[in-house]
């Protein structure tokens, strides 16, 4: 007798923001709930401005359903890991419901931010700054 594995579907979505990635999984669920990086959300996102980031998403979409949030994200500071699977969701939420698209390309959930540090040049302090000029 052969015993079949039971896995749930899901919307799989990759999520980028600076250097952050984030690979998300949406699943079908009774209530919303995030688990990022196999701990829960307020866990790893500590502060009320980078858990309203992570649930933006869902609050401009307000989707029919409900889903569980399954994430896993690497790279970059934390605040760009949160924008990384917010753009993460949104894209699994459009791949779930073509409609939302609309709403969230309208809230610039769907465009990756493509800003990125510049790197810094030899002889100068930064990236653009110089040292400072001396006459004498």
């Amino acid at each position: 007798m052969v015993e079949k594995k039971t896995t749930k579907e899901y919307k799989r979505a990759i999520g980028r923001r600076k250097t952050a990635t984030a690979v998300v999984r949406l699943y079908k669920a009774s209530k919303n709930s995030y688990t990022i990086n196999g701990k829960d959300f307020t866990e790893y996102f500590p502060t009320p401005e980078l858990k309203k980031i992570v649930t933006s998403a869902f609050e401009t979409a307000t989707p029919a359903e409900k889903f569980e949030v399954v994430a896993t994200a690497k790279g970059g500071g934390i605040h760009a890991q949160a924008e990384a699977v917010r753009h993460g969701i949104s894209r699994a939420l459009v791949l779930e419901d073509g409609e939302l698209r609309g709403v969230l390309k309208k809230a610039k959930m769907l465009k990756r931010d493509p800003r990125q540090v510049e790197r810094k040049k030899f002889g100068l302090k930064k990236a653009r700054k110089s040292p400072q000029w001396s006459k004498r």
